[in-house]
């Protein structure tokens, strides 16, 4: 178990290789990075309410409940039009608020009773549909209000030790995702300055739906004061890399300036 104190991510790479290809449905890694099964840390640093970090956030406009939470999600969260020209919402297109994905000892995903530390999460699933010898690209949002920076920085930290606790990880019964690279984009030219930590994953997905793959994977997540923004792209046939990445570094970037101007102070 990792200690409460290493919890800010210096720039790494991580690879974690896997026998297994993988794919994230809607849910799972892709609509949460990190889950409620964690041990509480025994003491949680207390912070100052104009400690706001890279955002010049006002204190006011920070939220302190589930409601305020849930309302500022709303405002921050991708819908269709956030990724891109043919992207569509999926059935079920929000997650229930009162879950969230937890990763197990076993490697897979269940739906659990959020965190103490987690004030409200939302995640929305959407499609590129299958067209032109292409099968249906999958993509979802997520974004998560914690309690304290703390707790939203511990959920970067515990998404590099998912990632190489459980090499290969199963979403539901034939979706896994597998063969993991994670890395650190925060001292890369040109990431969005609005966020104190970054992480990209990329592997392989697999989905017996969708003809096996493996095919490509793509996992955004930034965190910045008390918040983080996910976005997942899972491929499919005749989908490249570099396609989903475009879908899914927009929307990602798009939240993460939304979330600036929601909590920043006004001039």
């Amino acid at each position: 178990m990792r200690g409460y104190g290493a919890l800010v991510l210096a720039p790494l790479v991580l690879v974690a290789c896997s026998g297994g290809g993988g794919s994230p449905g809607g849910e799972g890694k892709s609509a949460s990075a990190t889950g409620s099964a964690r041990a509480e840390p025994g003491a949680r640093t207390s912070e100052k309410p104009d400690d706001t970090g890279v955002i010049d956030a006002d204190p006011a406009r920070l939220p302190t409940s589930p409601e305020e939470a849930l309302d500022l999600i709303g405002r921050v969260i991708a819908e269709p039009a956030t990724f891109g020209p043919g992207v569509v919402k999926r059935s079920p297109y929000e997650s229930d608020p009162a879950t969230w994905p937890v990763l197990g000892t076993d490697c897979i995903w269940r739906q659990q009773k959020p965190a103490s530390s987690v004030l409200a999460t939302l995640s929305r699933s959407f499609e590129v549909p299958a067209a032109g010898g292409k099968g249906p690209m999958r993509l979802s949002a997520v974004v998560t209000v914690h309690r304290t920076r703390d707790d939203a920085r511990w959920e970067m930290a515990e998404s590099v030790e998912e990632t190489m606790r459980c090499p290969t990880q199963q979403l539901r019964q034939g979706e896994l995702i597998g063969s993991m690279i994670a890395s650190s984009l925060g001292q890369e030219k040109g990431v969005m300055d609005s966020a104190e930590d970054f992480l990209l994953e990329s592997g392989e997905y697999q989905n017996a739906e969708l003809g096996g793959g493996p095919y490509p994977y793509s996992w955004y997540l930034s965190q910045s004061l008390q918040f983080t923004v996910a976005v997942t792209g899972k491929g499919a046939k005749g989908w490249s890399q570099q396609e989903i990445d475009v879908l899914a570094n927009q929307a990602h970037s798009t939240m993460l300036l939304r979330l600036g101007a929601a909590v920043e102070k006004q001039s």
